[in-house]
């Protein structure tokens, strides 16, 4: 997504469980890795009754990613 000059690196998933969440993350650091970017957003739909919504960062390899999960 471009913004006011500013390029940011945005994934949305639907939450399939841990392991399809970690492929996304996954994917999301190889999307950094194409546009030169450190920094990348994830946005989780979870329709699971007991989830964690909220905001936290990870670290994939040498990638920062802030994943919402709503």
């Amino acid at each position: 997504m471009d913004y006011l000059g500013e390029q940011f690196v945005i994934e949305l998933k639907i939450w399939r469980g841990n392991e399809y969440n970690e492929r996304g993350e996954r994917q999301l650091a190889d999307y950094l890795d194409y546009y030169h970017k450190d920094k990348g957003y994830l946005l989780s739909f979870n329709f699971n009754q007991k989830k964690e919504v909220g905001v936290k960062e990870i670290q994939v390899g040498d990638k920062v990613i802030v994943e919402a999960v709503v």
